[in-house]
């Protein structure tokens, strides 16, 4: 099926098409009457992000979701970095039928020789190609470098040739954000059914269309957008024209228990009730009741078998007024007293469609907020949960949940997640049980504003909240391909936090944010040696990634780009990963690269510097190039298998040690105002700034690991490790290097059993940190990656998985 794709695409390039259209954009073949439009602006991120979402991987039981992967299969061998437009619709035998359109460059597409059954097409003036392999077939053409297809040639034919202005549709799609993860437009005659619980509020009759923007990370789906029907009240949408939002507040009294609610606010009831009648055909002079004169909120608050309405009034003295004929006591429950209430259906006909409750024969006054039921009980309950603030607005999962929310809208619907199950089934007509367990609060809002109304939702999982000194996955992000290096975390200059950087074994180098967004993938031409440093080129505080790959240096920016004149080729291999230094913290940048014996200086825009006069050394670097600045002196590291250089900026030697060893792979460290390293038979070296050598004896084997601070020492040897002097005796294994981290004046250490898979991490006493070890399978890296204070880590998980962990 991979060669089937590959091959249809390069038939692309072997005919010409001769077209008297003048569409010559992308947009220009959007389909107007389309069901569904999805706006993928980079295929690549789409495919990942998607298949790590969790909300998006439970829709993928279902049969609709199934049947639409099916059509978007071409999408696994299609390699674009352009924009593409999917159109969906049913045709008259109900089957799903689609069309694309995106643009081409020669360079982004793999092509493949497999034999396939290609059949030339001429379709009015169109030339066209029908390519099928195992009875899946599709319509290709090309025009002035746009890619069109299709599922059915006379649909085809019918998106070049047609005269339609689909201005509205476009103008929609205009406002979409290009750096979105995907972007979807809904036609009100779609299948789509719901956007609420509230079956009476269906989607058909809700608004013409609706487009939003998805943010998507691993728990989280973020959706913004807006929505526009015609200058008439045929839409419900439309009866909030000449309102304005206000502060939704039924969360404060809505009991956490509860299935959710519907709250709709609005400045001037007068106005809102008179589009309303309209709507729903009613003479606007009749029936006024004075119990809504004062109000800036109604909504209804949801239970399994029942419900509750709520008003909340302005002034609730006067609204009591309007009650006084309505004083007649049920009863009274922790010194609430309940009503009985003699116009039960009074909300289901005056604000229909919005309220459900046909039968409100009970009230209870709550501060500013009147709830009607139909039951004490359910009165009871909001009572029980209001006097001990137990709402929706005192739990941690809505108040996270609002920080992606507006304050005000015209309607909010927060859902539990048996409702959240409920509104899903019924849209994907399935009977899935979805593990939605964890999506405490699902909201949706609409902000009326002028001709159109905004449109935020939020899908996320809420996991537990765990205790101080517990650790907590945040996220296990999926590659395309198995983990090929350790992930790192890199500052990202715009939020001030940290990334995480990582490679597959198809030298796929990923950026992913510190919620698991997958923000780009960048092919390289090999896989990156070592750490990825960080330099801020242009000392305007954009940080790039600097590295280097066996034949090439790069530099690429936020977006991934490479910058010019990066990257720069080697013939030669390059043997140790880049070094970076900054020797007076001035960002006057220099890249130090290795190719066996030899070392190539360049500055930050890759140009050659003049005047360091290194030759070579006598065989080659064992271990990177390091700079060491101790007091005012500045220090260049080479270190070869029986010989150490300590330079000056220069190349010149600056110090000269005074006794010949046989030198580790492990690097050189700054360690109480000299240098220390260790030699191969396991002795830890130090040399003072006069050369003097210092060789301690110690148990440490061939095979080992030495870090340092300026005044702190560690080594691993086997299953020993000493902190500081404290040796640690762990079970037997097979453990990674250990790592020192010193992060706000405290020490870490920690080191990983690939054979139990298990990460460790020490405090600088040797003592293990509580909750560890936690599942993991290669060396970490630790830091602070939000806003919060506490500490996360990422390592790997599975073969193709990396995960991030807090540190309460």
């Amino acid at each position: 099926m991979k060669h089937f794709w590959y091959s249809f695409l390069f038939v692309l390039f072997l005919f010409s098409c001769e077209s008297s259209s003048k569409k010559n954009n992308i947009d220009d073949f959007i389909f107007s009457d389309a069901d569904f439009v999805l706006s993928i602006n980079n295929l690549e991120n789409f495919k990942s992000n998607t298949t790590n979402n969790h909300f998006i991987t439970q829709l993928s039981k279902t049969i609709t979701y199934k049947n639409i992967s099916s059509e978007l299969k071409f999408l696994n061998y299609l390699k674009s970095d352009q924009r593409i437009y999917i159109n969906f619709f049913k045709d008259k035998k109900d089957s799903i039928q689609f069309s694309f359109a995106t643009r081409i460059k020669d360079s982004i597409f793999t092509l493949d020789s497999l034999k396939l059954n290609r059949e030339p097409l001429k379709l009015k003036k169109i030339s066209a190609e029908k390519i099928t392999e195992n009875n899946q077939s599709i319509f290709i053409t090309k025009i002035e470098g746009i890619v069109i297809g299709a599922s059915d040639s006379v649909h085809l034919e019918q998106l070049i040739h047609s005269k339609t202005k689909n201005t509205s549709v476009r103008t929609l799609i205009a406002t979409q954000d290009l750096d979105a993860s995907f972007s979807v437009l809904i036609n009100a005659k779609s299948p789509f059914k719901q956007l609420f619980i509230n079956e009476a509020l269906d989607f058909n009759s809700f608004t013409e269309s609706l487009t939003f923007d998805a943010e998507i990370t691993q728990n989280q789906l973020i959706l913004n957008g807006l929505t526009k029907a015609t200058d008439s009240l045929n839409s419900l949408i439309n009866v909030f024209k000449n309102t304005h939002p206000q502060d939704n507040q039924l969360a404060q009294i809505t009991p956490s228990n509860s299935h959710g609610f519907l709250s709709v606010t609005f400045d001037n009831f007068n106005t809102l009730k008179t589009n309303l009648n309209k709507y729903n055909k009613k003479d606007s002079i009749l029936n006024p009741n004075p119990l809504f004169d004062y109000i800036k909120e109604f909504g209804e608050i949801y239970f399994s078998n029942n419900s509750a309405v709520v008003i909340n009034s302005l002034d609730i003295y006067a609204t009591k007024e309007s009650l006084i004929s309505e004083q007649e006591n049920a009863e009274t429950f922790r010194e609430v007293s309940i009503y009985n209430f003699s116009n039960p259906t009074l909300f289901s006909s005056y604000l229909s469609p919005f309220i459900q409750l046909n039968e409100a024969s009970k009230y209870c006054i709550l501060d500013n907020f009147i709830v009607f039921s139909n039951n004490t009980e359910t009165l009871e309950n909001i009572i029980v949960n209001y006097q001990n603030q137990t709402t929706f607005s005192h739990r941690d999962y809505y108040q996270s949940m609002q920080t992606n929310l507006s304050d005000q809208a015209s309607i909010l619907q927060v859902l539990n997640p048996e409702s959240l199950q409920n509104l899903v089934n019924l849209n994907f007509d399935s009977t899935v049980d979805f593990q939605f367990k964890d999506y405490k609060t699902t909201a949706i809002q609409f902000v009326y504003d002028s001709d159109f109304a905004h449109f935020n939702a939020v899908i996320q999982q809420n996991k537990q909240v765990n205790n101080y000194n517990s650790i907590t996955e945040l996220f296990n992000i999926k590659l395309d391909q198995d983990v090929l290096n350790n992930p790192q975390f890199v500052k990202n200059h715009r939020t001030k936090q940290k990334d995480i950087v990582v490679q597959d074994i198809s030298n796929t180098l990923y950026l992913i944010s510190n919620t698991g967004k997958i923000l780009w993938k960048k092919q390289l031409n090999g896989p990156v040696l070592g750490k990825i440093e960080q330099i801020d080129m242009y000392k305007n505080g954009r940080l790039q990634l600097a590295f280097a790959t066996p034949k090439r240096i790069y530099v690429l920016d936020r977006n991934g780009n490479e910058v010019k004149p990066f990257p720069m080729t080697f013939n030669d291999e390059i043997t140790q990963p880049l070094s970076v230094f900054d020797y007076d913290n001035k960002r006057n940048y220099r890249l130090f690269v290795t190719q066996g014996k030899n070392v190539l200086l360049y500055d930050a825009k890759g140009k050659t510097v003049k005047g360091f006069n290194f030759k070579a050394a006598n065989q080659a670097l064992n271990s990177p190039p390091k700079h060491i600045r101790i007091g005012r002196k500045d220090y260049l590291i080479f270190k070869t298998d029986n010989k150490l250089y300590i330079l000056d900026r220069r190349g010149k030697s600056r110090v000269s040690p005074k006794t010949n060893l046989n030198y580790s792979n492990q690097p050189v460290f700054e360690y109480n105002n000299g240098f220390a390293t260790t030699t191969k038979d396991g002795n830890v070296v130090q040399i003072d700034q006069k050369g003097n050598v210092t060789i301690t004896k110690t148990n440490l084997t061939d095979h080992h690991v030495l870090e340092t601070t300026t005044r702190t020492m560690i080594t691993q040897s086997g299953n020993t490790l000493d902190i500081k002097g404290n040796t640690l005796e762990l079970d037997f294994g097979n453990y990674t290097s250990a790592q020192l981290f010193l992060i706000k004046n405290k020490i870490y250490v920690s080191t990983t059993d690939l054979q139990t898979q298990k990460v460790m991490l020490f405090d600088s006493n040797g003592k293990l940190i509580n909750n560890f070890p936690v599942y993991g399978t290669s060396t970490i890296d630790l830091g602070n990656i939000d806003k919060d204070s506490k500490l996360e880590f990422v390592t790997k998980g599975e073969t193709n998985s990396i995960l991030v962990y807090k540190i309460n």
